[in-house]
C-alpha cells in the first residue's frame, strides 16, 4: 500500500507518470499547418502575380526587368519619394518627442492619466479619417481669407506649400499617434523604469539626461517599432493627400497606373519588399538585443 501511494508522487524515489495526451489533440498539428499553408496562398499568390505582371514581356514574350530598373528613372518618381520621405521622417520625430515623455511621465508621475491617455491617442481610430480630412479642408478653405492680412493667414499659407506640406505632417502625427503610444507602452511595461530613472536621478542626472541617455536606450526596440510603423503609414497613406490636393508618393502611383499600368505594380512590390526588409531588421535587432539581456 505504501509502496503505491509513493509511486505516483514525483521526487518519492521514482519517476511521476506521464502527463496523458487527449485523443483529439494529437492532430492539431496538422490543422495548424493546413490553416498556416491557407493563409501564405492567401497573402502570396497575389504577390506573386504581381511580380508575374511586371516581368513579363508582353512584345518579345520573355521575361524583363525593365520596369524595375526604370523606376529611379521615371518622371516624379524622385520628387514624389523624396516629398514622402521627408514628410514620413518630420512625422516620425514629432510623434516621438510629444509621445516618448508623455508615457514616461505617465508611467513614472502620473499614472492615474493611463486610462485618459489611451482614449486620447485612440481617437484616432474611432473618428473616420474622410471626416477628419474633410474638417481640415474646410478650415484650410476659409481660415486664410477670415485672417486675409494678418501674420496667422501667413501660417495657413506656409501650411500649405506643395513642395513641403505641413499640413499632411500634422494629420500624420494624429493618425500615428494609436500605433506610436501602444509601442512605447509595451516596452515600458517590460522595464522597470522607475528604478533605473531613480538610480540615475540620484547620480545628479537632470530630466534630458535621463530621457537620452536612460530611456531611449530601454525603448530602443520600441522607438523602432514606433518609427517602422508611422513610416510605413505615411509612405502608404493616399485618401488624406489626394483630396487636400498635394502630389505625394501613393498619389503618383495612382497617376501613372493608368499609362504605366506595369510600372506602378512594380513600384508597389517594391514598396512592398521595402516594408518588409525593415520589418525583418527590427525583428534581428529586437532579437539580438534580446540575446544579449539573457547572456
Amino acid at each position: 500500500m505504501t509502496a503505491l501511494a509513493t509511486g505516483g508522487v514525483a521526487g518519492a524515489g521514482s519517476v511521476a507518470p506521464e502527463a496523458p495526451v487527449r485523443a483529439g489533440r494529437r492532430g492539431g498539428g496538422a490543422w495548424r499547418w493546413v490553416v498556416l499553408a491557407l493563409f501564405g496562398l492567401y497573402f502570396l499568390v497575389p504577390i506573386a502575380a504581381s511580380v508575374w505582371f511586371t516581368v513579363r514581356d508582353r512584345g518579345a514574350g520573355g521575361l524583363t526587368a525593365e520596369h524595375y530598373t526604370g523606376i529611379p528613372g521615371a518622371e516624379g518618381f524622385a520628387e514624389t519619394f523624396g516629398r514622402s520621405l521627408t514628410l514620413a521622417a518630420l512625422t516620425v520625430l514629432i510623434s516621438l518627442v510629444l509621445m516618448v515623455p508623455t508615457v514616461v511621465l505617465v508611467e513614472l508621475r502620473l499614472p492615474r492619466l493611463r486610462t485618459t491617455v489611451e482614449l486620447l491617442t485612440l481617437l484616432p481610430l474611432v473618428l473616420p479619417p474622410i471626416a477628419l480630412v474633410v474638417g481640415v479642408r474646410s478650415v484650410l478653405a476659409w481660415a486664410p481669407d477670415y485672417f486675409f492680412g494678418t501674420p496667422l493667414a501667413e501660417v495657413f499659407f506656409a501650411l500649405q506649400r506643395p513642395s513641403l506640406p505641413w499640413i499632411l505632417v500634422f494629420v500624420y502625427v494624429v493618425l500615428a499617434l494609436p500605433f506610436v503610444y501602444r509601442a512605447l507602452d509595451a516596452g515600458l511595461r517590460g522595464t522597470d523604469l522607475r528604478t533605473l530613472t531613480e538610480a540615475a536621478r540620484n547620480l545628479g542626472a537632470s530630466w534630458p539626461r535621463v530621457l537620452v541617455s536612460v530611456v531611449l536606450p530601454v525603448l530602443r526596440t520600441s522607438v523602432l517599432n514606433a518609427a517602422f510603423l508611422t513610416l510605413a503609414l505615411v509612405l502608404g497613406e493616399f485618401t488624406i493627400a489626394q483630396i487636400l490636393g498635394f502630389r505625394t508618393f501613393p498619389t503618383w502611383i495612382l497617376e501613372i497606373s493608368g499609362s504605366q499600368p506595369q510600372l506602378s505594380v512594380a513600384v508597389s512590390v517594391l514598396s512592398l519588399g521595402m516594408t518588409w526588409v525593415l520589418l525583418l531588421l527590427i525583428s534581428a535587432l529586437d532579437r539580438r538585443r534580446a540575446g544579449k539581456e539573457s547572456a
